[in-house]
């Protein structure tokens, strides 16, 4: 048994000691299959919640309607859901009600792909009623039942279908596929924000390029957040290697190079996205343009700093245009006289004061461009230099 499952065990043995049943299930046993690096360990039990909580000294309700609490064990939070059935989903996204059950099998049943319905005991055993370990070993996304029904009950897990293919680099099985073709719509159901965050696992995953390649297939695409594009504008994103950005919001700037046209802000703020990640992504996609208009300068490198270049260096690669050695721009950042307006070792004080002029629209427009002067070389960045150099100004 891996790493991980060590700690949380002594809560399944907690559980079995006071007569419950109780499993790891979901996402940690499914990796812990694959060998990839194993995430949140959740716990399903026959245990209600009120009976979980009354074992443990620190438990928090997250959903205690739902059967879902979170133990806290050594520091470490780890959820214990009861195991349950679900009732009709009326709004394609949450059912109408959830029953508390005392069988695994039927816990197991109601989730959304085989390769998450194995449960795996304190031994290590695995139980797979579904047959998720040889969907595992073919690497293919299937449903558990009918692919229609499991989309019906939550449309976001066409969504999730896609992000695994582009996570585990696995296939969609022909009716999942099919499914997905045939429900696409239903996903204006589901919230924005949980889409977003399915599209960013996805965007971030070694075979995100086969992700967009069933995106565009299944026509899903057409029903995400400001991609009512055509076809054709769309499949151009196939072209580039996704899984080579190291950041989320680099990927967010390629799907809107790639895209051009698209009103930035509005784009971003369609996806629910944060003020600080619209802003970062602005900053990339400006410096991109600036560098295919006017190439790479010291000026740039300044202007959008080093960690912004190296970013924006990385989208110009996957576009296959433009990239520089990281090096340089290192070099480049790490020989700038300046790197801030606060390195400049005077102020607008002092300009003043030699000016013998009261502040206005004229000293900032002067600071403005003593900063790049300074930046290009051609004035130093000592006192007596740019003294002399503010004094000409004045004169012209």
């Amino acid at each position: 048994m891996r790493e991980p499952f060590i700690q949380p065990l002594t809560i399944i043995k907690e559980l079995e000691q006071h007569g419950y049943e109780a499993y790891f299930v979901g996402g940690a046993v499914r990796d812990s299959i694959i060998g990839r690096e194993i995430g949140d360990v959740d716990i399903a039990t026959s245990a209600k919640p009120k009976e979980v909580m009354a074992l443990f000294p620190k438990t928090i309700d997250v959903g205690i309607e739902h059967g879902t609490v979170v133990v806290l064990y050594k520091g470490e939070p780890y959820e214990v859901t009861t195991f349950r059935t679900e009732g009709t989903y009326e709004d394609f996204r949450r059912p109408s009600s959830v029953q508390f059950i005392s069988s695994l099998k039927e816990d197991l049943q109601r989730r959304d792909f085989t390769i998450n319905a194995i449960a795996m005991n304190r031994h290590g055993d695995i139980i797979d009623p579904f047959n998720g370990i040889e969907a595992i070993e073919k690497k293919v996304i299937v449903t558990v039942g009918e692919a229609s029904e499991r989309f019906h009950e939550d449309a976001l897990r066409m969504m999730r279908a896609i992000r695994f293919v582009s996570q585990l680099s696995f296939t969609l099985e022909e009716e999942t596929r099919q499914a997905i073709r045939q429900h696409g719509s239903l996903l204006q159901h589901v919230s924005v924000e949980r889409i977003t965050v399915e599209f960013e696992k996805m965007l971030q995953g070694d075979s995100s390029v086969q992700a967009f390649s069933l995106l565009a297939e299944t026509k899903l695409y057409s029903f995400l957040p400001s991609l009512q594009v055509s076809d054709n504008t769309f499949s151009k994103l196939l072209q580039y290697k996704w899984h080579l950005l190291q950041h989320v919001t680099e990927s967010w700037a390629l799907l809107l190079i790639g895209l051009h046209n698209q009103q930035i802000e509005s784009f971003l703020k369609n996806w629910k996205l944060s003020n600080k990640t619209i802003k970062e992504v602005r900053d990339y996609v400006s410096a991109y343009t600036q560098i295919r208009t006017e190439g790479w300068s010291p000026q740039l490198i300044y202007t959008y700093g080093v960690h912004t270049s190296l970013a924006v260096n990385r989208i110009c690669y996957v576009v296959g245009e433009h990239e520089v050695d990281e090096s340089w721009i290192k070099q480049v950042n790490q020989e700038l006289p300046i790197h801030s307006l606060q390195d400049i070792v005077v102020n607008g004080a002092d300009i003043m004061n030699w000016l013998n002029k009261k502040g206005g629209p004229w000293l900032s427009e002067l600071l403005r461009t003593m900063e790049q002067s300074i930046v290009s070389g051609e004035l130093k960045n000592d006192k007596d230099a740019i003294r002399e150099w503010v004094q000409s100004c004045n004169q012209i």
